[in-house]
């Protein structure tokens, strides 16, 4: 157990500081997460047009960067690497733009990687748990059954393709901001009444 006077002075000050700061700005936090929470719903409730605007914004952030990187490898052009470099923010733009012109199909593909995602998180997942099982340690049931999850997610996905495409994306996003939103409105109500 640790102890405030365990604590190094500058991690106190630090720590103080941040829940000072957390304090004096919780109706930005409560804002911030009620906005989530709703962009997550809304996700939730219509989750081809959030797998659409997923696959629009990936789409967009692509070729940005793929652009600045364009211009970062002319600009640094006698650097090592310029043929990497330039390749790299090629197929970053060639991906932005596929996505761009194409979001149908990016969606397909974004779920087929997400499918993939979560089926190797969940094999790595559960060898992880037993791992721990090994060490006996108290826990490991719940990694083991958080990877069952994962590999019951990965299958709901890709044996439901290419129809899961439709709501695959935009569910977990929407699942994700609801569960962050929420956890933004739980540290703001609580710094609130600290």
């Amino acid at each position: 157990m640790t102890f405030p006077q365990d604590i190094p002075p500058d991690i106190g000050k630090l720590q103080s500081e941040m829940n000072a700061r957390v304090k004096a700005h919780w109706k930005a936090f409560l804002f911030e997460g009620i906005v989530l929470v709703l962009l997550g719903l809304a996700a939730m409730i219509v989750p081809p047009l959030a797998s659409l605007a997923v696959t629009i914004f990936l789409g967009w952030m692509f070729l940005i960067s793929g652009v600045a990187g364009l211009f970062v490898t002319y600009w640094a052009r006698q650097t090592p690497g310029f043929w990497w470099s330039l390749f790299s923010a090629a197929l970053a733009v060639l991906a932005g733009g596929l996505l761009l012109a194409r979001p149908a199909q990016g969606i397909l593909t974004l779920t087929i990687v997400v499918g993939a995602y979560f089926l190797a998180e969940g094999v790595v997942t559960i060898m992880y748990a037993l791992e721990h099982r090994r060490e006996l340690s108290e826990r490991w049931s719940w990694l083991l059954l958080s990877g069952v999850m994962d590999l019951l997610i990965a299958f709901i996905i890709v044996a439901g393709l290419p129809g899961s495409a439709e709501w695959a994306i935009g569910l977990l996003v929407g699942i994700n901001l609801v569960l962050g939103g929420t956890s933004l409105v739980g540290m703001a109500l609580a710094a609130r009444q600290s």
